[in-house]
């Protein structure tokens, strides 16, 4: 597993394996304050990392759903270390590297956010958090927990072109079972127990069950024409759903990246968390309930990504435009 992971992310030169994206993400961040030697962690609303205490500030996935992007039980002194932007914003970024003069440890970034939905990265924004954190002396450490292994192979960073310093993975590394791992450089790597001072451990890290069954899927995604195919699923649905949105007259802003979509109810487009919660979350509630008649399950919350696999056929797709057009009609 590990050997896989290396060779299909150049950014990885040694990984070690944990049992979920939380742990992943959490560890990665110990690590890059050990490695820096500094507190303070740069975050973006609307992007989860897990329910780590110092991470649940303004955060995504269910917290945002629920109307509570905190959380009770996690002290403020927990947080105090945490700085939290707007994504898609470079200013904001520079104002907060030059509030905290090497301060920052690292910025920790979901490459292409799915937690408040689905917003895409403007061209050039990856490639200018790649080049102010390697001048601060900050690391960048990519989440790929939900694009790891979606959007390619080589998940955001190969579909971007970019080389993190480290990178969290989750969910399809196990192949449906409890699974994380993170990765990077191989110094900073070091920094981790037991041949630098940075703790991580877990009894069931890299467990044979769990990395049998993950390695058995992801040599199925290397095998064949996967992607391609996920690509050609994604953008026929996306055609598809913005001409029922068209058809039925309603403003629809439709974000996807490969096999990972999210509509919007909005005329505006959508960057990032503050224009997602601008959108008509009651019309997505009527479109939900909507399409649940038409015999389509979508995830209950305008925040959440959706997500195609090689399972979804012609005719799926189909089939689903057809009610997303009846549903919109309807509403």
């Amino acid at each position: 597993m590990a050997r896989f992971i290396c060779t299909a992310l150049p950014s990885v030169e040694k990984v070690r394996m944990c049992n979920s994206g939380t742990e992943a993400c959490m560890s990665a961040i110990r690590l890059a304050r050990g490695f820096t030697g500094r507190d303070k962690i740069i975050k973006f609303d609307g992007c989860y990392h897990g329910h780590a205490d110092s991470l649940l500030v303004k955060a995504g996935s269910g917290a945002l759903t629920f109307g509570n992007p905190d959380s009770a039980g996690v002290p403020a002194a927990f947080t105090q270390h945490t700085i939290v932007l707007p994504f898609n914003e470079s200013e904001a970024v520079r104002a907060a590297l030059a509030a905290n003069p090497k301060q920052i440890a690292g910025i920790i970034v979901e490459p292409v956010p799915g937690n408040a939905g689905l917003y895409l990265p403007k061209p050039g924004y990856l490639e200018f958090l790649r080049e102010i954190t390697a001048a601060d002396g900050a690391l960048l450490i990519f989440d790929e927990v939900m694009t790891g292994f979606r959007l390619a192979l080589g998940g955001a960073q190969e579909r971007f072109g970019l080389k993190p310093d480290l990178s969290c993975f989750g969910k399809i590394i196990g192949g449906g079972l409890p699974v994380g791992a993170f990765g990077g450089r191989a110094e900073i790597m070091d920094c981790l127990a037991p041949c630098g001072p940075v703790y991580q451990a877990g009894t069931l890290s890299g467990n044979p069950l769990a990395m049998a069954a993950g390695l058995a899927a992801l040599e199925e995604l290397s095998a064949g024409n996967v992607y391609a195919r996920l690509e050609e699923a994604g953008a026929a649905l996306e055609a598809g759903m913005k001409e029922a949105a068209r058809s039925a007259r309603i403003p629809v802003r439709f974000n996807r990246l490969g096999s990972m979509f999210c509509g919007y109810f909005t005329d505006q487009p959508v960057h990032n968390l503050a224009d997602a919660m601008r959108s008509d979350r009651a019309r997505f509630a009527k479109y939900f309930h909507a399409m649940l008649e038409e015999g389509i399950y979508l995830a209950p919350s305008q925040f959440e990504a959706g997500f195609l696999s090689l399972a979804h056929t012609a005719g799926d797709i189909e089939k689903t435009v057809q009610a997303a057009r009846k549903a919109m009609e309807g509403i």
